[in-house]
């Protein structure tokens, strides 16, 4: 089976060589970038299936990063910072973030993280499925991953795949903040509503005409979202 590789991106060689210590001991292969342009250039050369990516760096700092990353690129990513504000991690969640770990944590948290994504990277567990779903104006083609909007092709990174899907699936029926949470992140993100809220916002930025007055996802305040079926 061919090895798991990650990418660590960190200007300190001291924070570098403990976690691909750390990696490498929970079987991880471990590449190393010690600044943003190295990280775009490693990503496109080696590619990576996941880059673990710190915040505060010289230059081209994670943010900055993380933005062109995305021009090229979907591999899941795992922000690392020392500035534990809820504004930041929004931001590093909107412009694509897989996750969001505050500094100093523990290494064995970032291992957990890591899991995680790959758990959500794995193939989904055998449960009801459709070829193709068509819910007023919006179509959802499950084996080509596609969504079309009045025939418009919508291009969906890979987590907004994973929650239109979920919530396709079961158009017209709740799904609990802790239900979709666990189904897209892990029973580690049961509770982290806000994640949810930031990817949902970024879905219907792409999927409505307005997304103050969403026609499709639904919000049941304080319980979770719906994907409405179109009116009779």
């Amino acid at each position: 089976m061919k090895q798991f590789r990650v990418l660590v991106v960190d200007d300190e060689s001291r924070i570098l060589n403990f976690l691909t210590s750390k990696l490498k001991a929970s079987g991880y292969g471990v590449l190393t970038a010690s600044s943003g342009i190295e990280a775009l250039e490693q990503v496109q050369a080696q590619e990576p299936d996941l880059v673990v990516l710190d915040v505060v760096m010289p230059t081209k700092d994670g943010f900055e990063t993380l933005k062109d990353l995305r021009r090229f690129s979907s591999v899941p990513t795992i922000i690392l910072s020392a500035r534990e504000s809820n504004a930041d991690k929004v931001k590093g969640l909107r412009l694509g973030a897989d996750d969001y770990l505050a500094k100093p944590f523990s290494p064995d948290e970032l291992v957990a993280r890591i899991e995680a994504v790959r758990r959500r990277l794995a193939p989904p567990e055998k449960r009801k499925t459709y070829d193709e779903l068509t819910l007023g104006e919006m179509t959802i083609d499950f084996k080509r991953h596609l969504v079309c909007v009045q025939g418009r092709e919508i291009q969906l990174t890979r987590i907004e795949w994973l929650l239109i899907s979920e919530l396709a699936r079961n158009a017209g029926n709740l799904m609990p903040y802790d239900e979709l949470l666990t189904r897209i992140w892990g029973p580690e993100f049961r509770d982290d509503v806000q994640i949810l809220r930031t990817w949902i916002s970024r879905l219907r930025e792409k999927i409505e005409r307005a997304p103050g007055s969403p026609r499709f996802i639904r919000t049941v305040p304080k319980a979770g979202y719906i994907m409405d079926l179109p009116a009779a």
